[in-house]
């Protein structure tokens, strides 16, 4: 028993880092000591299997060469030849393994000696069919040889094509569940032993009539004369079926093919008894062999047609498109390519059917294969798809994303053939897409969901990317862009990369620009008044991209810096907020290098001036006052050089035009924010946000103050909640630490800033966190961290921070996503200071009556109950109450009455808990006012109750 322990420690060692075990050893003696366990008898089979994972799962690292390998294959046959044949799992076990061997060290492709014992070992076993055991052990042990051969095949094509024969004999006389596996192996070897006859000279028909009649005793050396395919030809061979029907080489016979056609007819009269997704591997297979053989019409396949039009399932109806794509109007008629068209709108939309299988049909239509193609490219529509028969998928916005993108992919190409055709006219299938675009706009507008906003955006792309030149529809876009992005400016990211991606396809469209222009004019024409400072970020986001359109005029954009820095908005600089400041900045880099910069020279050198002297934040200051003395004393050329960080030209680094520009690199380097390979620091959560009020709740002595009936104590809790900011935030304590390797570079940081972005909206947007500096040889620093939730869910928060060097370089960094946990959002009961015990207990029995009341009367209020029971010991139960529900418990803990426990999440949610033992098992009794919670509930109880079982245990 202690021998098996230590085999299953060591092969799982092995195989969570196969490189770090060997080195400690050595890869032959590992191997050595696995195929002397193998040999011994006192072994049992179970350990035997697995000892053989390492060698299944990592053959070339105990394999590394291929005579090793070979002694392996041998001695693993000997274990097979001495094995009773009644453990059937560790013989299949065992030719896996060898198969596993001779494919991954290239002894099969080298037609080894193993290679050669192994193939004979595996044919002798596919044709003995007498299971003379009666148990089923030779039915696994010939599934498991069907597969191993099929590998030796499907890795070294041609490697079989010698027994074609035998195979179908095989294939013919097998009445078991293994006729489709011999039917599956035998197809394979058909479409390889084809293909390899097209690839000799001279080949032709008495060759093919050959190879399907050869003596299936032939001898090893006869396949090495007919040649298994070079590693190069194995990789085209894999490819082809991947690749288009037209890259198929073709095998001249005439119209003599009597036996392949007697073959294929064969293979075909059974693939009814195969499941659907075999039924479809043969299918491709042959299909691929008929359009090898000019002499075998595709006719053959015409019978199959018949079942393959109706069929439900998508991996026969993927085979039906690559017939058609092979053979058109040889084998398909124009119904049938109109009724496979039909049929692929129908399962589009229709409403049992997965979003995955829709999308599916939807690119089939995109390349479906015509009878007659018009044009030879990757995605176009098929003529018979008129708008009328698309008009069954236009999306709507009660589609999924997914389908939605797809659809108006789809029907932006069938209305866009319809425009070419009806110029002038007002074509109606395009005005609805353009009201399906507006219309998610409005969802948007109104505050939409993430997913809806990207798929807004990606349809605007694909709308603009089809039809960007239908003028009446590409202006009113911007105009409805700008409107938006005045009500939701958060959206600017959203804009700039609509923007960027539109310029990108769309080179030869001005869209892009115009709709920058139009961003700047209604950014700068907005009153200051009503610009708030979340509001002013995304502005300057924005118009620093416009400024990097050398086209469109810059004054505009310098008057609104302007006025947001003047006397009156002097609040602004005065606050030195370095983000602020940072986008103020990279708004005048980019001005600095404009093509119009002679025009703006006055007023953004009296900006830059204005920042060196009244701005609050040092850095900001120092980087304005650089910018207005390069402005002020370079020409344009130097200045453009200056900033243009790595200029290179022809392959080598620019000349520098004076001395000045000899510190053009540190310059620039002193004005980037460089980005750092890997995170330099963390936060580390530090505390249990519970604690504070322990003391309060468990303080049986308090004088109450407050009516001790449960109606009268709900009402006057309840009665806090008029102010919405009370108990409305969790605060999170975390400890700044140095993460990674040790970098000399980092050991010293200052003016830290820390930015946090939500991955949902389930809480409000979190504020930065400014830290002085972080020193690796001094104590971190703690920070608290505010959410405030919308709604008291788990999430987790994406953090980065901007930092400076002590060589006065400032660097961005990523730091780890913070994952707030369910029990984190908990909260002690927020009740006055002046309630005791009692009040408490009756504002519990309150809170349960009304949540058992209102989930009994009302299927569709947000209050739920439910139960939660597991089997816990009575020590492990008070263990469990003291480690997590001591600061939220409202009884006693001594009390031999159930004991109660009532968290509160913010901003106005509550969990209770009444916890009974019973005789069976210790019983949770849940009742919630939001009944969403349920779902976080469970899995956090059944965390908390198996760990102190497995304490207890």
């Amino acid at each position: 028993m202690l021998m098996a322990t230590n085999w299953a420690e060591r092969v799982s060692a092995f195989s969570r880092s196969p490189s770090r075990f060997v080195s400690g050893t050595s890869s032959e003696a590992f191997l050595a000591e696995l195929l002397r366990e193998l040999r011994d008898d006192r072994a049992s089979y179970s350990i035997k299997v697995l000892l053989l994972s390492p060698l299944c799962e990592y053959p070339t690292v105990l394999c590394p060469s291929d005579s090793v390998a070979e002694e392996t294959a041998l001695e693993l046959m000997s274990v097979f030849a001495q094995c009773p044949p009644k453990f059937a799992e560790f013989r299949c076990h065992l030719l896996l393994a060898v198969t596993s061997v001779l494919i991954c060290t290239s002894c099969v492709s080298s037609c080894s000696h193993a290679s050669q014992d192994f193939l004979d070992l595996l044919l002798e076993i596919s044709q003995d069919i007498n299971d003379i055991h009666g148990d089923g052990t030779l039915h696994s042990l010939r599934a498991t040889v069907c597969d191993c051969l099929r590998e030796l095949e499907a890795c070294c094509p041609g490697l079989l094509s010698q027994r074609l024969e035998l195979l179908g004999g095989l294939r013919q006389q097998e009445t078991s569940g293994l006729h489709q596996a011999y039917a599956g192996l035998h197809t394979l070897v058909l479409r390889n032993a084809v293909y390899q006859l097209t690839q000799e000279t001279g080949a032709g028909a008495e060759h093919l009539k050959a190879l399907l009649g050869g003596n299936t005793l032939v001898a090893w050396e006869a396949d090495q004369d007919s040649g298994v395919m070079s590693n190069k030809d194995a990789a085209i061979l894999s490819s082809l079926i991947l690749g288009p029907m037209g890259t198929l080489p073709t095998l001249q016979t005439g119209t003599d093919c009597k036996e392949l056609r007697s073959v294929l007819s064969s293979l075909l009269e059974e693939s009814y008894l195969l499941t659907p997704l075999c039924q479809a591997a043969l299918l491709h297979r042959l299909t691929e062999v008929v359009a090898m053989v000019p002499g075998v019409p595709p006719a053959l396949l015409r019978a199959q047609l018949l079942r393959l039009l109706g069929t439900s399932e998508v991996c026969l109806l993927h085979a039906t498109l690559l017939m058609k794509c092979a053979f058109t109007d040889s084998l398909f008629s124009a119904e049938d390519e109109a009724f496979i068209l039909k049929r692929l709108v129908v399962l589009s939309q229709h409403p049992l059917l997965n979003t995955p299988e829709k999308l599916f049909y939807m690119d089939c239509i995109l390349h479906f294969p015509e009878n007659r193609p018009i044009s030879g490219g990757d995605e176009t529509l098929p003529v018979l798809l008129t708008p009328q028969l698309a008009s069954a998928l236009v999306p709507t916005v009660f589609n999924d994303s997914a389908t939605m993108l797809a659809r108006l992919n789809l029907l932006s190409l069938v209305y866009l053939e319809e425009v070419e055709e009806v110029e002038g006219e007002e074509v109606r299938g395009l005005a609805y897409l353009y009201e399906h675009l507006t219309s998610l706009q409005h969802i948007v507008e109104n505050g939409g969901s993430r997913e809806i906003v990207v798929t807004f955006f990606r349809s605007a792309f694909l709308f603009l990317y089809y039809l960007c030149h239908v003028e009446r529809y590409s202006r009113s876009l911007v105009e409805k862009l700008c409107e938006l992005y005045l009500h939701h400016t958060n959206l600017a990211p959203h804009l700039i990369n609509l923007a960027d991606r539109t310029q990108d396809r769309l080179s030869e469209s001005d869209w892009a620009v115009g709709l920058l222009r139009s961003l700047q004019r209604v950014i700068t024409e907005a009153p200051l008044a009503q610009l708030t400072l979340q509001d002013l970020h995304w502005h300057l986001k924005v118009l620093a991209r416009v400024a990097d359109e050398g086209e469109i005029p810059q004054q505009s954009t310098l008057g609104f810096l302007s006025g947001i820095i003047t006397p009156s908005s002097s609040s602004l600089c005065v606050s030195g907020d370095w983000r602020l400041g940072n986008n103020m900045l990279a708004v005048c880099r980019r001005l600095l290098v404009h093509p119009s910069l002679d025009s703006l020279l006055i007023p953004l050198a009296d900006i830059l001036q204005h920042l060196s002297c009244h701005y609050g934040d040092t850095d900001i200051q120092d980087h304005a006052r650089l910018y207005y003395t390069l402005l002020t004393t370079l020409s344009r050329e130097k200045l453009a050089r200056v900033l243009a960080q790595g200029a290179i030209e022809g392959g080598r680094q620019v000349e520098k035009p004076s001395c000045i520009m000899a510190e053009s690199e540190r310059l620039t380097r002193m004005l980037t924010i460089h980005q750092t390979d890997k995170a330099i620091f963390k936060l580390v959560n530090v505390n249990s946000q519970a604690q504070t009020n322990q003391e309060n709740n468990l303080n049986p002595n308090r004088t109450e103050t407050c009516p001790d009936e449960a109606n009268t104590a709900v009402e006057a809790y309840t009665a806090q909640f008029q102010n919405p900011d009370f108990a409305s935030e969790i605060t999170l304590m975390f400890q700044l630490t140095h993460s990674g390797t040790h970098d000399s570079l980092f050991d010293e940081l200052f003016s830290i800033r820390l930015h946090f972005t939500l991955t949902d909206d389930h809480y409000e947007e979190l504020s930065d966190i400014s830290v002085p500096c972080l020193f690796r040889e001094r104590p971190s620093p703690i920070l608290n961290l505010s959410l405030k939730p919308r709604r008291p869910y788990p999430t987790t928060l994406h953090a980065s921070a901007i930092f400076t060097t002590q060589d006065g370089l400032s660097w961005h960094t990523i730091l780890p996503d913070i994952h707030v946990n369910f029990q984190q959002v908990f909260l002690p009961l927020p009740t006055p200071q002046a309630w005791g015990q009692g009040s408490k207990l009756c504002l519990f029995e309150g809170l349960w009556n009304k949540i058992s009341s209102d989930s009994g009367e009302n299927n569709l209020a947000e209050c739920a109950t439910s139960l939660f029971c597991c089997q816990l010991k009575e020590e492990a139960l008070v263990a469990l109450v003291d480690k997590h529900f001591l600061p939220y418990l409202i009884s006693e803990l001594s009390t031999k009455d159930d004991l109660k426990v009532l968290f509160f999440l913010p901003p106005q949610s509550h969990v209770l808990l009444t916890i009974r033992s019973e005789e069976d098992a210790v019983h949770f009794n849940i009742a919630t006012d939001n009944w969403q919670l349920l779902s976080h509930i469970s899995p956090y109880l059944l965390t908390i109750t198996s760990s102190q079982e497995d304490t207890h245990s």
